[in-house]
């Protein structure tokens, strides 16, 4: 399997959230302005947040199930590739709160704060990834808490991704694809997590 014809590194940072913006700026365009052109801007930019979150947590399982050159690439991208997913779900969270600016009646209909917590949650652990994800703050926290940090935020985002797509299925649309996607992404990591204990534990039970 060949590498992806991708950019690396900033390259490939700026090219993706180039066209997180320019996804934005044409949804917005393509639909007369009002609370319409916002929420396909928010449902546009939580795609394309979730595809690169996918991408980014399942780097690592694609290496150990599916070895090639291809995922050793993505796994190699991994930091850049979370960034963007950042990047994407700031602009995302932008979105939100200019819809809850102009049309609180619409926003909070059926909502509550209490509904938000999730997601509050999830943006403050964005933050502090993207932020521990340069070399400073990895150097000021180490390499035992920078590990549990990453490990304990990423899988809080994909708890907060099942749940938010759990909770729409009976809105059908995309939800429960994307929530069958979450579901499945989070099983081949447990998998994966499991064959490396038995490769680390084979040598020892050979002796």
């Amino acid at each position: 399997m060949k590498a992806l014809p991708l950019p690396s590194g900033w390259k490939l940072f700026h090219a993706l959230a180039a066209l997180a913006l320019l996804m934005t700026a044409v949804v917005l365009v393509a639909h007369p302005l009002g609370a319409d052109g916002l929420r396909s801007a928010i449902r546009a930019t939580a795609r394309s947040s979730f595809a690169l979150f996918l991408l980014t947590f399942l780097a690592s399982t694609l290496v150990t199930l599916l070895p090639s050159q291809a995922s050793r690439q993505l796994l190699r991208e991994r930091r850049y590739l979370g960034l963007a997913f950042a990047f994407s779900h700031t602009v995302h969270g932008v979105l939100i709160y200019l819809y809850a600016q102009r049309y609180p009646e619409l926003f909070w209909a059926g909502r509550s704060a209490v509904a938000n917590i999730p997601g509050a949650v999830g943006y403050l652990f964005i933050l502090l990834l993207a932020l521990t994800s340069f070399k400073a703050p990895m150097r000021l926290l180490g390499p035992r808490l920078w590990k549990a940090l990453h490990s304990t935020g990423t899988w809080v985002l994909a708890a907060v991704f099942c749940l938010s797509f759990y909770k729409r299925i009976p809105m059908g649309g995309w939800y429960p694809l994307a929530f069958a996607l979450m579901f499945a992404a989070i099983t081949l990591k447990l998998i994966a997590k499991q064959a490396q204990r038995l490769r680390r534990a084979a040598p020892a039970l050979s002796h």
